[in-house]
């Protein structure tokens, strides 16, 4: 099968089309013949050689999420069939004619999805699904505010926050971006304006959960527009790891500070969000409330091509790899 590999730790042109063996499914595994792969933030870092593979995936294959066909299935596996349209959230591999995956970890196409818009789905929608609604225990009414608000995650925050009862406060970094923050229902800030955290403060009147992938300096700013019993949850730290914390506004304000990577833990832990995600979410992109946001497909071939794009911040939404 194609593969796109990362030759070495680097730049985009170090992602190079490949031949490799294709996979065998281990006894609770699917085989999927891809047709999409989404590509993110993940598979950039690990390009770079920040980012490595956990134990048992695949190290020098990115992607983490795919769309595509059951082709064969595990002696273990229940519930899938040869032929099932899926998408699953994968620990790596997904630049690839073929991948396995662990059952637990696949869900079916929602009605009226293609299979690039289907591709977008699994690691935006498992990684809000366990931050905003599992760690920050987000209930209807909350106003939550999301760092980045065209980014992959950014659209599916602002979207399934709002569907779930909330209401969406979001950062972006033009003014179409902005635009088009608002045009989801969020109430957008522009974060390269000199008011913006006071602009925040005023128009919110308080924050419950903060969901960043930012880091850096936005932590002083992000603990004063926090509630009492507010949540601070990171995903990401694009400004860098370390920060000054004032402990008396944790104390005083109850304020809970969490965070989480999702790609290491295991099929069980990745399952029960699947469910959730099943019941909850999958019914609204169904019937259309939620809907994927791509900005531009390439053909597999082409991976460094997306790489650069999605380095550039220039896009709005999920970037997508044509496979087959």
């Amino acid at each position: 099968m194609k593969v796109i590999s990362i030759t070495a730790a680097g730049g985009p042109e170090v992602l190079q089309l490949d031949d490799r063996q294709m996979p065998t499914p281990a006894a609770n595994e699917v085989l999927i013949q891809v047709h999409a792969a989404g590509v993110n933030r993940p598979d950039i870092a690990q390009r770079k050689g920040h980012y490595p593979a956990p134990k048992g995936a695949v190290a020098d294959i990115p992607g983490l999420e795919v769309a595509g066909e059951i082709t064969a299935l595990g002696t273990s596996v229940q519930h899938w069939e040869v032929g099932d349209r899926v998408c699953a959230l994968l620990t790596g591999g997904g630049y690839a004619e073929f991948v396995t995956v662990d059952q637990k970890q696949v869900l079916p196409i929602p009605a009226g999805l293609d299979m690039v818009e289907a591709s977008s789905l699994p690691e935006t929608f498992f990684t809000v699904w366990s931050n905003v609604f599992d760690r920050g225990q987000f209930k209807a009414g909350e106003k939550v505010l999301i760092h980045g608000g065209t980014s992959g995650i950014g659209v599916t925050a602002i979207q399934m926050v709002q569907a779930m009862g909330g209401y969406a406060f979001a950062s972006a970094g033009t003014p179409e971006k902005v635009t088009f923050c608002q045009s989801l229902g969020a109430q957008a800030y522009n974060y390269k304006s000199a008011d913006f955290w006071e602009a925040l403060q005023r128009d919110s009147e308080g924050i419950d959960i903060i969901l960043d992938m930012v880091g850096g300096d936005y932590f002083e700013q992000n603990i004063k527009l926090l509630n009492p019993d507010g949540r601070l949850i990171f995903i990401n730290a694009m400004k860098g790891r370390q920060a000054t914390v004032d402990i008396l506004q944790i104390m005083t304000r109850r304020l809970h500070i969490t965070g989480s990577t999702l790609r290491a833990r295991d099929a069980d832990f990745k399952g029960e969000i699947a469910t959730k995600l099943s019941q909850h979410i999958w019914p609204l992109l169904s019937a259309g409330t939620i809907k994927p946001i791509v900005y531009q497909t390439f053909p597999l071939a082409d991976a460094a091509k997306a790489h650069q794009l999605m380095e550039s911040s220039e896009h709005i939404g999920k970037i997508v790899l044509v496979v087959s």
